[in-house]
């Protein structure tokens, strides 16, 4: 009875109400926004690097390196000679050694030269199909068969760069052989091949242009013969797994001063980069903070505003046996329901905000927010907050509330 009457007193003024409403909602929405971001993106590439201890590379913007290189997210730093990388990736300090080829994409989404041991790092399996063991022959990532409706079987053409819109190359045709499992990692948005159908692609087009006059039905000729033993080939990056703790620190000083190259920490290079996102989500956060902040005055104003109009109100149903306690739940009530409803509101819209954030990092950078997670812990911790600017809101309309005085109100009516 109490509830159903605090419901109906909320809308006495209903201007009053949906502007609180309107504050809470945007306070908690894109605090919500943020808590599934930060959590999100943390997670997306602090599991992208494992197990990498360093990246070797061209010399250049480390930060870059490492983006172009774990999240095909900018473009590379430059190539670096294969046999000079073999000196480093065969040192006895090494676990593992990963080299990778970029250059071209398919729709926006990276063609990657690399090793099965790329796939392993990540966790992909074989979910259709086989391995590639050819040059282009390709195995795609789970997300980019669903977007782009791929099968085992089917046949495509690489552009140039990383833009969709680069230079098609029409004499050499990817097959796709195998469709890997999802992983959630950036795996899933790769197109996956050997790293000579990089390489061959490239410097062999002078090559099959003299068979442009071939039936255009018979399918492009592929020299299969080059290995990764090609003199004077040129990768772009690898991924190093070291054994020796003090060569993590001593070959990032080491290799720029007497190569080409650079070895990045990609440890280091992504906290710098959080440490510069934590400014701008700090910020967003006290933003919040300060729109909830608002939203409390402002449930405050409206609670205190229709008491004084309801005095009369509150008199006649301690005339008619109501108790002060009563009196005081109704106005908690209130801010309770307003707090609750702008809370779900805000939830929800928060949600929603995430998923087109999540398709235009999708489009633009292969990384994709998931909006349906729950994060119980910290998500709870917003609700009490939201709960606690609703209870300082009504804490001084419901004393006054309590201690009415009824002869004095009823003889003023």
């Amino acid at each position: 009875m109490i509830t159903k009457l605090a419901w109906k007193n909320i809308w006495f003024k209903p201007l009053n109400t949906i502007l609180s409403l309107v504050l809470l909602t945007s306070s908690v929405a894109i605090s919500t926004v943020l808590i599934l971001v930060e959590k999100q993106f943390e997670e997306k590439f602090t599991s992208s690097i494992e197990n990498v201890d360093l990246v070797l590379g061209a010399q250049g913007s480390p930060l870059q390196l490492i983006l172009s290189s774990v999240y095909q997210v900018d473009t590379p730093t430059g190539n670096i000679n294969f046999d000079e990388a073999k000196t480093w990736m065969n040192h006895p300090f090494v676990e593992q050694a990963i080299p990778l080829a970029f250059g071209d994409n398919y729709k926006g989404y990276k063609i990657l030269g690399t090793t099965p041991a790329y796939l392993d790092k990540y966790g992909a399996k074989i979910k259709e199909g086989k391995l590639f063991s050819k040059n282009f022959e390709v195995v795609i990532g789970s997300e980019l068969a669903k977007n782009l409706k791929l099968e085992v079987g089917a046949t495509f053409y690489g552009a140039h760069g990383d833009a969709a819109e680069g230079e098609v190359h029409e004499n050499f045709s990817y097959k796709v052989v195998g469709i890997a499992t999802e992983t959630g990692k950036i795996v899933d948005n790769l197109i996956i091949c050997t790293i000579p159908s990089v390489w061959q692609m490239h410097h062999n087009e002078t090559e099959s242009s003299e068979n442009q006059n071939v039936d255009s039905v018979e399918a492009p000729h592929h020299n299969q013969d080059l290995t990764l033993d090609e003199p004077n080939m040129e990768i772009t990056a690898v991924l190093l797994k070291i054994r020796n703790q003090m060569a993590k620190l001593t070959w990032q000083r080491l290799i720029p001063q007497n190569t080409k190259m650079q070895a990045v920490s990609p440890a280091f290079e992504i906290n710098r980069l959080f440490g510069l996102f934590g400014i701008g989500f700090d910020a967003l956060k006290y933003l919040a903070f300060g729109i909830m902040l608002v939203s409390g005055i402002s449930i405050f104003i409206a609670l205190f505003s229709t008491l004084k109009e309801r005095k009369t109100e509150f008199a006649l149903l301690r005339v008619n046996g109501a108790k002060r306690m009563q009196l005081l739940k109704i106005v908690f009530i209130e801010s309770m329901l307003l707090c609750c409803v702008g809370f779900f509101f805000g939830t929800v819209l928060g949600r929603i905000v995430l998923v087109l954030v999540s398709k235009s990092t999708e489009a633009e950078f292969k990384m994709a927010f998931n909006p349906y997670e729950f994060l119980w812990k910290k998500e709870g911790i917003l609700f009490l907050l939201t709960i606690f600017v609703g209870v300082l809101a009504a804490l001084i309309p419901a004393i006054k509330a309590y201690y009415l005085n009824i002869s004095k109100t009823l003889a003023n009516a």
